[in-house]
């Protein structure tokens, strides 16, 4: 059920792209997401398409920060956002070499029925 968006700079290589994509996974996963609820929209953006605060709340952030925005139900423990952030600051770490100071999570939470996943019908609507 997560929509995942990630945003970062243009410029990185097809192989960065699928690591950031592939620790995100294994950190919704990590938390109970099925492995195949997998859909993702990965873009790269000029300067002027990704702007962002440098020092905001004291963490320091390079041209090399990576936004991730996640859609999914309105059903998770505090604790487990927590270990989501957590888990995904360290797989981009160890996948794509990001800092943890340019790991930049949002997530929106939705009702059950605001999805459909084709055909036009809302699966998960009772």
């Amino acid at each position: 059920m997560p929509l995942v968006r990630i945003d970062l700079r243009r410029g990185k290589d097809a192989a960065y792209r699928t690591a950031l994509g592939n620790a995100v996974h294994d950190a919704l996963v990590g938390i109970g997401v099925p492995a195949d609820d997998r859909f993702q929209v990965i873009a790269e953006h000029d300067t002027e398409g990704l702007v962002y605060d440098a020092h905001y709340l004291g963490i320091e952030r390079s041209d090399d920060i990576v936004i991730v925005q996640i859609t999914f139900n309105d059903t998770r423990t505090l604790e487990q956002k927590k270990a989501l952030y957590k888990a995904i600051a360290e797989n981009l770490g160890k996948a794509a070499g990001v800092k943890p100071g340019d790991v930049f999570v949002s997530l929106v939470e939705v009702k059950k029925e605001n999805w459909s996943f084709g055909n036009g019908v809302a699966q998960y609507a009772s």
